[in-house]
């Protein structure tokens, strides 16, 4: 077990100073919440401008879409470009669309199955970039209490040895080496609280956008539907 020396009666109880004090058991585990702290508060920022982006452009492609466009106009317009959200379902499905009648499909119903399971596919990978880096925030919101009280557990108790060893109980000399060791409790709290937070947030966003998504998905189904079957009484007229 590593030594700790207590503090001299009357220390400083700064938090710095505390750090400085604390065994390097206790400082590792510090250190790796803090690290996992900064990289929670950096999933937070991006994923929230990266979902008012996704908000955005769902607003503005819904806006475009039932403007009164004809569907082969706006494919082609977002056909070669980047597409995110709801135009990646729209390309996916007018994709397979194109390419299935260009090969002279003859069943209707494999034809809507294949563009449905296109349009599944699009919205999986578009769920994947939404909720990418979420599991770890859930990680760090459920571990790092835990990982604090680890590094708290450690730290009293090379301080208890410390204190047999000087034989003294004064609270001036025993405070300091116990506020080190519950300084890492704090801050595995201060990853964890916002972490969870974050998590249940981004979530609840992630499913309204997906929500949206999968929305837009079945009402386009449903007028693609409309057309294959317009197509196919054509055909047999």
């Amino acid at each position: 077990m590593e030594s700790v020396t207590l503090a001299a009666p009357g220390g400083e109880l700064s938090i710095w100073a505390l750090f400085w004090q604390a065994g390097w058991v206790v400082k590792l585990v510090m250190i790796g919440l803090l690290v996992a702290s900064v990289w929670t508060w950096a999933i937070i920022v991006d994923k929230l401008i990266a979902y008012a982006r996704m908000r955005t452009a769902l607003n503005r492609f819904e806006k475009t879409f039932w403007s009164g466009q004809s569907l082969e106009e706006l494919y082609r317009a977002l056909s070669d470009r980047k597409t995110t959200g709801m135009g990646s379902i729209f390309v996916a499905a007018m994709r397979e669309w194109k390419k299935s009648f260009e090969k002279g499909a003859r069943s209707p119903i494999g034809l809507q199955t294949r563009i449905d399971k296109a349009m599944d596919l699009a919205l999986t990978r578009e769920m994947e970039r939404l909720e990418s880096r979420l599991g770890f925030l859930a990680s760090i919101g459920s571990a790092a209490p835990f990982i604090g009280l680890f590094g708290t557990v450690v730290g009293i108790m090379t301080s208890f040895q410390a204190i047999a060893g000087s034989k003294s109980t004064n609270l001036a000399v025993v405070a300091p080496g116990i506020a080190e060791a519950l300084l890492a409790t704090a801050i595995g709290l201060l990853a964890a609280i916002p972490a969870v937070i974050a998590y249940n947030k981004l979530s609840s966003d992630a499913g309204k956008l997906a929500g949206r998504m999968e929305g837009f998905a079945d009402e386009f189904s449903t007028i693609l539907s409309r057309q294959i079957d317009e197509k196919v009484a054509a055909k047999a007229a």
